[in-house]
């Protein structure tokens, strides 16, 4: 058995309480608590406690610490079940008062994976335009499970996702007006997959704009790639200058018959 002999309050802290105890060999000081946990417990001077009563009053106030810091971490913006035990793991809390902590706050409502899925859903949809493929990955990174992140990218109907994509597409366009035809269509599909939507939503974007180039502008284009070739193999022997700048076009999407006018037009000029 032991005795509470005295209790103060610390110094930094004014909200918490040091608590000292003689076990038989004096007092010595045993733990600190807050006021809620002594109040909670009735701990006074001469207040008798065993062991149990130690262990129990210690994991109580580990409990309110760790709510403490989940309802400050809270404070910033909504939080995942899974973000919020995370958070409180890395404050060395253990798992089982990380669960406790999850509990109470669920008791009162203070989080809801369901609620932040919505949230997020539209959130990424109307602010950063993400693609529901990408948006369900980050939820689950964020730890909501998949079924609460189905429900909420159920309301992100395939319509608002087209517009979403011909979004992208359009600032794209105006990004790579020297790519040939060939390749804008390839950024067009790297640059819809990464922002995360599915590939029958790019299909019928890119289907439903006009990206492809007259010839006209597809030539503009390919000058305009064929002049940083040109500095570069401009010290190859003729062949071996027509050969590295029909693979260097090649590769950049134009068509052969283009390449072949340009150089020949390029060979007349010399």
């Amino acid at each position: 058995m032991a005795y509470v002999t005295k209790i103060t309050v610390q110094k930094k802290l004014k909200d918490r309480y040091n608590i000292f105890l003689d076990k038989g060999n004096g007092e010595e000081y045993a733990f600190s608590v807050d006021e809620g946990t002594m109040i909670q417990f009735g701990l006074r001077k001469g207040k008798e406690l065993d062991e149990l009563d130690i262990i129990e009053i210690q994991y109580g106030d580990d409990v309110r610490k760790a709510y403490n810091s989940a309802i400050n971490y809270l404070s910033f913006r909504m939080r995942t079940k899974g973000e919020v035990r995370t958070h409180l793991l890395q404050k060395e809390f253990s798992e089982q008062i990380a669960q406790e902590v999850i509990l109470q706050l669920e008791e009162h409502n203070y989080v809801d994976d369901a609620e932040f899925a919505e949230a997020y859903v539209r959130t990424q949809w109307n602010t950063n335009g993400k693609g529901p493929d990408l948006i369900r990955q980050e939820l689950f990174q964020k730890g909501v499970g998949p079924g609460d992140a189905d429900r909420a990218l159920s309301n992100y109907p395939e319509e608002a996702q087209t517009e979403e994509a011909l979004k992208h597409i359009e600032k794209e366009i105006r990004k790579n007006k020297r790519e040939s035809t060939s390749q804008l269509k390839q950024k067009l599909e790297q640059s819809l997959m990464r922002k995360g939507f599915p590939y029958s939503i790019i299909a019928a974007a890119i289907q439903s704009v006009e990206y492809e180039k007259s010839p006209d502008a597809e030539m503009e284009a390919l000058v305009q790639q064929a002049e940083k070739a040109k500095r570069r193999y401009k010290d190859e022997d003729d062949f071996t200058y027509r050969m590295k700048m029909k693979q260097f076009l090649y590769r950049k999407g134009f068509p052969l018959n283009l390449i072949e006018a340009y150089l020949q037009e390029e060979a007349e000029m010399d």
